[in-house]
């Protein structure tokens, strides 16, 4: 089983540590491999890095698509717009294999599942460059809101902060995943409620183990003691975790699928009046 995980990150909010935490954590104790002192460039890479997680024996390829420099422009103006043409770009692809005359019995995924937008725990209020990109981007892809480097907020100023940005979200008309419209039933708005009332999910990330009551765990030491990156009580990475790779995965690729690609595909069909089969030449083949 293949996902990708879009993350987006503002400069200093602790890219390379918190992907290294995700990969570190109870799932997999072993290197993510991920080039922690790389340099970031001022202008948006977009990099893609694929890790194999293994749980209960069952293995599963992730890859994670990072886009350095976003936000770390002085004139942020359209800067999301890199960000999108990847997004489609993936579509177009999956969509090329689609009409091949010689399709793949399996075709290879490269599609965006989700979009982790990274918000800074300033206990204030969303930046306008927030809401617009998550404005733009939310209709082609699953937007998940994080506040990132929650351990600088009071318990009372993050559950505040956590109100507000949900509230801006709302008033902007922006809609993050679960989708409230994608609900089946009452058994899955009641699960999902429980879900979207927790968003944007406070994280903590370090790729440090510290011992704790004979137990190592990943942690952040500050002066007041150990934060426990997997300790709900402490921060909800661990929340976020198990709704990525376990309860809400096959349901991110999905709705990606039935509803962000099948919308990309009936535009694409109807500016082109029907995509024609076309030959393997034609075919751009995914590199991740």
């Amino acid at each position: 089983m293949k996902k990708n995980i879009f993350i987006l990150f503002t400069l200093g909010l602790g890219k390379s540590t918190l992907v290294n935490t995700l990969f570190k954590s109870q799932v997999s104790r072993r290197s993510a491999g991920w080039a922690r002192d790389e340099k970031i460039p001022k202008t948006i890479e977009i990099k893609a890095v694929s890790h194999v997680l293994e749980e209960g024996g069952v293995k599963m390829k992730l890859t994670v698509v990072d886009t350095p420099g976003f936000g770390d422009q002085i004139n942020n103006d359209n800067c999301w717009e890199p960000i999108s043409k990847y997004i489609n770009e993936q579509y177009e692809k999956f969509l090329k294999e689609e009409v091949n005359i010689t399709r793949k019995k399996r075709i290879p995924d490269t599609r965006v599942h989700c979009c982790l937008y990274f918000i800074s725990p300033t206990g204030h209020s969303l930046r306008q460059l927030d809401v617009e990109f998550m404005k733009r981007l939310s209709h082609s892809v699953n937007i998940i809101p994080v506040i990132a480097k929650s351990d600088t907020m009071t318990i009372e100023e993050r559950q505040e902060f956590k109100q507000r940005v949900r509230k801006e979200l709302e008033m902007g008309g922006i809609e993050f995943y679960p989708q409230k419209e994608f609900d089946e039933d009452m058994e899955d708005k009641s699960d999902n409620d429980k879900i979207r009332e927790a968003m944007p999910f406070a994280v903590v990330g370090s790729d440090k183990e510290y011992q704790v009551n004979g137990k190592r765990v990943l942690g952040r030491k500050t002066a007041w003691g150990i934060v426990e990156v997997e300790n709900p009580n402490h921060c909800e990475f661990a929340l976020l975790r198990d709704f990525l790779i376990r309860s809400h995965l096959q349901d991110l690729k999905e709705v990606t699928h039935n509803i962000h690609y099948e919308t990309y595909r009936a535009k694409r069909l109807n500016e082109n009046g029907g995509l024609h089969p076309i030959s393997t030449n034609d075919t751009q083949e995914s590199n991740l």
